[in-house]
């Protein structure tokens, strides 16, 4: 099995900076792609950053330039950066990863974080 545990979220004024991790521990072999979800009061979850095995990034257009998703595949950790945070970022945050469990097995599990909240006062 596998667990991944979110940690830093909280609550932050307008313009402020966090910084989430999200630590994935148990049977690994190696893990693909690394993301951010987000998931605001009566919305979708929507993507916010994903990061490959080779350090690609992707971001979606609301966090350009403000987020900066990185990874640690010794600590098999991903980390998301939040700066210049607005109102309208405030959500859950969800990270996910695909795993793979055997050398001999390309097969990919997503596993998902518990989540964390998230709150940027104005």
């Amino acid at each position: 099995q596998v667990q991944l545990v979110e940690s830093g979220g909280g609550l932050v004024q307008a313009g402020g900076s966090l910084r989430l991790s999200c630590a994935a521990s148990g049977s690994i072999f190696s893990i693909n792609t690394m993301g951010w979800y987000r998931q605001a009061p009566g919305k979708q979850r929507e993507l916010v950053a994903t990061i490959t095995s080779e350090d690609s990034t992707n971001y979606v257009d609301s966090v350009k330039g403000r987020f900066t998703i990185s990874r640690d595949n010794a600590k098999n950790t991903v980390y998301l950066q939040m700066n210049i945070l607005k109102p309208e970022d405030t959500a859950v945050y969800y990270c996910n990863a695909d795993i793979r469990y055997r050398r001999d097995s390309t097969n990919l599990y997503r596993y998902w974080g518990q989540g964390t909240q998230i709150t940027v006062s104005s």
